[in-house]
This record gives C-alpha cells, sequence and structure tokens, in this order.
C-alpha cells in the first residue's frame, strides 16, 4: 500500500511539472504573439508616414511573427510531450521565442522613429 501511495504521489509530481511548464510555454506564445502584433503596428505606422526606417520595421515585424509562431509551435510541443523533461525544454524553447519577438518588436519601435 505504501508503494502505492509513492507511485501515486511521483506521477502527481510529474504531472504536476508537466502542467507547470506548459502553462509557462502557453504564456510565452501569448507574449509572443502580443510582442509580434505590437512589431507590426510599429512597421505599419512607419509605412503610413513615409518614413524611411519603415522596410528595416516590417522586417523586424516579420522576425517577431516568425518568432511568435515558434513560441506557438513551442507551447503545442509542452503540451504533447512525453516526459517533463521533454516539457521543460519546450517551454523553454517558447520562452527564448518571446524573448526574440519582444527584442524584435524594440527594433521596429525604434526604426518607426
Amino acid at each position: 500500500m505504501t508503494i502505492n501511495k509513492a507511485l501515486l504521489a511521483l506521477a502527481l509530481g510529474f504531472a504536476l511539472a508537466a502542467c507547470s511548464n506548459q502553462k509557462q510555454a502557453e504564456n510565452s506564445a501569448a507574449d509572443a504573439a502580443d510582442a509580434a502584433a505590437d512589431a507590426q503596428t510599429a512597421a505599419d505606422q512607419a509605412s503610413a508616414t513615409g518614413d524611411a526606417t519603415a522596410p528595416v520595421a516590417q522586417e523586424a515585424a516579420d522576425t517577431a511573427a516568425d518568432a511568435a509562431a515558434q513560441a506557438s509551435d513551442s507551447a503545442a510541443d509542452a503540451a504533447a510531450a512525453p516526459t517533463a523533461d521533454a516539457a521543460d525544454t519546450a517551454a523553454d524553447t517558447a520562452e527564448n521565442a518571446a524573448d526574440t519577438a519582444d527584442q524584435a518588436k524594440d527594433a521596429a519601435e525604434e526604426a518607426k522613429k
């Protein structure tokens, strides 16, 4: 009986870790999507004003959109990961992609100025 309880507790611990990683990846994907939208807004504004830096802003917005797509894919990978380590790796990848999207957003906004 005690071994069964220990195994059940271990399984619950793995499940909680996987849920935590999945939530982290989902949050990162949402952050990346927000950054990509902000970057596209900055690129659109630069283009509307005829700013010579509009192509640079658009390139940054495209980079942010690509990073957001990668974060979304990584969030799906975290949800479907067969092990806690795989889910953790996918969540980290999503977080890194969100950071890339945020940096690209900053570059687009800077180019707009």
